[in-house]
């Protein structure tokens, strides 16, 4: 009978431990969208055209859902310099700096994860990391020209990648932004359905 008790406390803890995970989490990605909220609202950060910015409020998304938060393995592997393509004619400098391989949706994927090689030399930037991929929702429920995922070097072996934290490029709010367009290899077969979906202007 003890033996039974505290079998079941076992799974009870982890069961109020599974729910404040959870709840940490869905907290966590509602602060994130807040601060970015907060940013579109502001006239000296927000990429939005006066028009727009008139009447926003927030940013529409898919609905936050930890199957598109992916528990990804990393292996680092350093890329010459190259021009990433953009919307215009800039061909800002990055590196790949590793790739990221998971399963989303049921399916096996993987993403380069790249550094932007001026930016990293600014203080403050040094280890910020750009992962920007499209995927099957692009040009119907999200932005044509896909979406940009952050992360923070130095990445371990595992990295968490979630998707409910992908952000539109600026050029996707209309203005006169250059904005880097996700290299072919970055290409999802797959329904990402979290994160930002498409402006409607």
């Amino acid at each position: 009978m003890r033996l039974l008790a505290a079998m079941l406390g076992a799974v009870m803890c982890l069961g109020l431990s599974a729910q404040t995970d959870e709840r940490a989490w869905a907290d966590s990605l509602s602060a994130y969208w807040g601060r970015i909220n907060a940013d579109y609202r502001d006239a000296e950060h927000s990429p939005l055209l006066p028009e727009d910015r008139a009447h926003f409020s927030e940013l529409e998304r898919f609905r936050p859902d930890s199957r598109f938060k992916v528990v990804a393995s990393f292996k680092p592997k350093a890329g010459k310099p190259f021009g990433m393509k953009t919307t215009t004619d800039r061909l800002p400098q990055y590196q790949a700096v590793g790739q990221l391989r998971f399963t989303v949706a049921g399916k096996k994927e993987r993403l380069t994860v790249f550094r932007n090689i001026d930016l990293a030399k600014k203080p403050g930037y040094e280890d910020y990391l750009f992962v920007p991929f499209t995927d099957l929702t692009n040009g119907e429920e999200s932005y044509g020209g896909g979406r940009y995922i952050d992360l923070q070097a130095p990445l371990g072996k595992v990295v968490e990648l979630d998707f409910n934290r992908a952000y539109n490029p600026y050029c996707a709010y209309g203005g006169k932004y250059s904005c880097p367009i996700p290299p072919l290899e970055n290409h999802l077969e797959v329904q990402i359905e979290a994160g930002v979906k498409a402006f409607d202007h």
